[in-house]
């Protein structure tokens, strides 16, 4: 059987303008029906294959924290796979806005099921996802980042659906939700509640949403009896360097602070 890049067929559409403006307003948006059947059927499939229909068979990722289960997409290397995360590259370039040719490099891709709250779990991933940056977290020195939520089936907010804090994305660097103790971002930094919020989201199979990097977000719990099965693709504009600080997505041996993210681990995309 063909792979869709031998077929030449999109596995997602193009961005548009309402969702650039948009995103710049208030630091996300949702692109519906962005990634096409297909595709969808074969990210299921992948994820499935790997951590079981409970979204909970597979080793530890080595990220204990109750947000989802994380399991290493490994997209680069499987080409139906490989040619969503080149198109979400020109997403990403159409939404970063940066001026020259700057570029958009991959960073991470992933999937992350939310697990049912009331499971007792073999990993960790069963909770609520306390409001917070995700731009500390990845030791870069610049902001432009963002990441591409794909959910992988129907669903809507017993799952556990996102949040994002409108215009959250001007306030700056947060610090890192490690050090908010009991509380998250909403209550370390209280001026966010004058900032409205986004309902949690509804999606479809294939319906994405994208945030910035620094766009505060959280979630409730998944009060469902079925994981909630999402991708993430995680982008950086071309220029991103290691700020030196231990990160947490990934391995910094044989670099030195200030280098710049490349090679075949950080691919330019789009």
């Amino acid at each position: 059987m063909r792979t869709l890049e031998q077929r030449g067929a999109d596995p997602c559409r193009p961005v548009t303008p309402e969702e650039v403006a948009h995103y710049r307003e208030f630091g996300w948006t949702k692109l519906d029906g962005f990634v096409h059947a297909a595709t969808v059927e074969t990210l299921l499939r992948i994820a499935r294959d790997r951590m079981g229909d409970d979204g909970d068979s597979n080793d530890a990722y080595g990220v204990d924290q109750p947000y989802f289960n994380a399991e290493q997409g490994g997209g680069l290397t499987v080409p139906d796979v490989r040619v969503l995360i080149d198109r979400i590259g020109r997403g990403a370039g159409a939404l970063m806005s940066r001026k020259g040719e700057v570029g958009v490099r991959y960073f991470s891709d992933f999937f992350a099921p939310k697990l049912p709250s009331s499971r007792k779990t073999r990993n960790a991933g069963n909770g609520p996802t306390s409001f917070h940056q995700d731009f500390i977290t990845f030791a870069v020195d610049r902001s432009g980042g963002m990441t591409f939520w794909i959910a992988l089936e129907d669903f809507g907010p017993e799952s556990g659906t996102m949040s994002f804090v409108n215009r959250s994305h001007r306030a700056g660097v947060l610090g890192s939700y490690h050090t908010y103790g009991a509380g998250d971002a909403l209550d370390v930094f209280p001026e966010l509640r004058d900032l409205e919020m986004s309902a949690p989201m509804h999606y479809r199979a294939g319906d994405v949403t994208v945030h910035s990097h620094l766009t505060v977000h959280g979630a409730g719990a998944n009060t469902t009896d079925r994981p909630r099965w999402a991708y993430l693709v995680l982008v950086q504009p071309a220029d991103v360097c290691w700020n030196g600080a231990p990160p947490e997505a990934f391995d910094t041996t044989g670099m030195q602070p200030n280098q710049r993210l490349d090679g075949d681990g950080f691919p330019l995309i789009g």
